[in-house]
């Protein structure tokens, strides 16, 4: 199974095949909750709960996040009980009690969130360079390659990339994206700051921000700035 069949929302032998691709290690419910991924439950509208539906007639993936409720799938239950959730509208709700109950094969897994964790997981997982190489490794700590920003971001611009990557200049003019190398480095050696980059794509080349914002989703590579990525979104108001 690869990223581009994984579906939208993956069921728990789906998620955990695909994470199993990703990682060469077995997954198991378990393990996916331990990581922290937070699963859905799809509820059919029900007259009986208007404010937990509102607007939402055909219904909603409720997600599965209380403390108690997910300890009860670790521990190895043989369904599902969900007795504090989300509405419709994203606000925290309390279910009538005992809860609602489901079975296990209705869990659904979002796919950015396991795209995330394995993004997570290949970066912690990297070994570490051997001290002779940590000179000419370095400067990789302070941006991205030119064949990690083609895989991130060409297919979303409408220009050469790679011809303006050439350059070792910043494709916004002076060193815009671009960080300042040595003396000692080549162009060929130069790296690139990946926020700066995308958010240059998105204001000067109009390239939208959903593609962006997944690619850092999607890339290991860019898992190390997702938080400086998202932070600088929210700085900005987009």
């Amino acid at each position: 199974m690869s990223d581009t069949v994984l579906p939208f929302r993956a069921t728990t032998d789906e998620a955990c095949a695909w994470l199993a691709q990703q990682t060469g290690s077995p997954w198991t419910l378990a393990r996916l909750l331990e990581n922290g991924l937070k699963p859905v439950i799809w509820l059919d509208y029900d007259a009986a709960y208007p404010e937990l539906f509102g607007d939402a007639n055909g219904g909603y993936a409720a997600p599965i996040f209380f403390q108690d409720d997910i300890a009860r799938l670790v521990a190895g239950s043989d369904d599902v009980l969900i007795t504090f959730t989300k509405d419709a509208y994203q606000l925290p709700a309390r279910l009538p009690a005992p809860g609602f109950r489901r079975s296990l094969d209705e869990l659904r897994f979002p796919k950015k969130d396991l795209q995330r964790l394995a993004g997570k997981l290949k970066h912690e997982n990297r070994p570490t360079p051997p001290q002779g190489e940590a000179a000419s490794t370095s400067e990789s700590q302070y941006g991205i390659g030119k064949a990690e920003v083609l895989t991130a971001f060409s297919a979303f611009v409408r220009l050469d990339l790679a011809r303006e990557l050439d350059t070792a200049l910043g494709i916004f003019g002076d060193d815009g994206a671009r960080v300042k190398a040595s003396a000692r480095k080549s162009k060929r050696n130069a790296v690139w700051n990946p926020v700066t980059l995308a958010l240059g794509l998105h204001d000067v080349y109009r390239v939208p921000l959903g593609p962006l914002k997944r690619a850092f989703k999607a890339h290991d590579f860019l898992y190390a700035w997702e938080n400086d990525w998202e932070e600088s979104l929210r700085l900005l108001g987009k």
